[in-house]
């Protein structure tokens, strides 16, 4: 039985990154036919959806510490996007093209939101002294749900409507980019397969996430890796989209991918649980501990610096890297 569960394990691993594989394809085929920067908005709400999905699951099935396990999956996404993905790609691309350009006003607006949303929702509820512990009332909870979804909200519309050119690619180099669209039919295909593809990603994930718990618990690691494995798995399309955009020296569209769904990841996520905890009862605690505070001000720091000036070189990959390792480090060692 034990060599079954083993051998399933491998099967649903292997068929979780073809459908990762497939995932990014479909979305970069919705992409193209939809252009920037709407192409890269359909892959972060619906990876997005798919990861508030899952936490609610895991959260009604008493999975972990049901309390700490959304604010331990938003923190780890943020930072995963913010030093992994962004430390890649800025990384990838400055050795495979040297110095990539992007358009500052888009980065700067979306670092902007971020970090207000951050602090927020992970930051200030170590900070209030109506409840006791990292949590909010059910006022305050409403407030900053509401507006985690507006300010969300502001920046969909910032960045599809009134200011979509400060989301667009610097320059109009990338022959990839003016290729013929693809047609309708072909594109409602490809967001249908990119729909299938996601949902079978997350019910993998769930599946795979009782046997990393059970894994983490018996070597005595702390349950906060939990919420590490599920952002990785779940964020898993978008960062390899990410790369491979990067890779085609398209750095405007990885930044897209990567801040976007760091938005969205608290804009949309942090609401809807914090109505689910409501209506069923659960307790939520959204406050993270000294030491991730300390962190995330860190690579909101670095992150304005390194894409403060609308160019990237391999240093600014390599910076975020290490903070990157040294916050898995941290994790697994506190």
């Amino acid at each position: 039985m034990a060599k079954a569960g083993t051998i399933g394990t491998i099967a649903a691993a292997l068929v979780l990154f073809g459908c990762v594989i497939a995932a990014v394809h479909h979305a970069e085929v919705v992409a193209h036919r939809v252009g920037e920067p709407f192409g890269t908005l359909v892959l972060a709400i619906a990876v997005t959806v798919i990861e508030v999905s899952l936490i609610v699951s895991l959260m009604l099935s008493d999975a972990g510490d049901a309390s700490t396990l959304a604010r331990d999956t938003v923190f780890a996404a943020i930072m995963i996007i913010l030093n992994g993905i962004v430390g890649i790609c800025l990384l990838v691309g400055g050795i495979m093209h040297g110095e990539q350009r992007f358009q500052l006003r888009g980065v700067s607006a979306a670092l902007c939101t971020l970090a207000s949303l951050a602090v927020l929702t992970l930051a200030l509820p170590n900070y209030t002294v109506s409840t006791p512990g990292p949590s909010y009332t059910t006022s305050q909870l409403l407030l900053v749900a509401a507006v985690s979804l507006l300010l969300y909200a502001v920046f969909v519309m910032v960045q599809t409507v009134t200011h979509r050119g400060y989301f667009m690619p610097a320059d109009d180099s990338d022959e990839e980019a003016h290729a013929p669209p693809p047609s309708d039919c072909t594109a409602w295909t490809a967001f249908g397969a990119l729909l299938a593809a996601l949902v079978v990603v997350v019910l993998l994930a769930k599946a795979l996430s009782s046997t990393v718990e059970k894994a983490v618990l018996s070597a005595g690691l702390p349950l906060a890796i939990v919420g590490v494995v599920i952002a990785a798995l779940v964020l898993a399309p978008e960062s390899l989209a990410a790369v491979r955009a990067a890779r085609r020296n398209r750095i405007q569209t990885s930044l897209n991918l990567a801040l976007g769904s760091a938005l969205a990841t608290i804009g949309l996520t942090i609401p809807a649980v914090a109505v689910v905890s409501l209506i069923i009862g659960l307790p939520l605690a959204l406050g993270i501990g000294a030491k991730s505070i300390l962190l995330l001000a860190l690579s909101l720091f670095v992150a304005t610096i390194s894409l403060g000036t609308g160019r990237t070189t391999v240093l600014q990959g390599a910076v975020h890297l290490v903070i990157f390792a040294t916050y898995l480090f941290t994790t697994v060692v506190p």
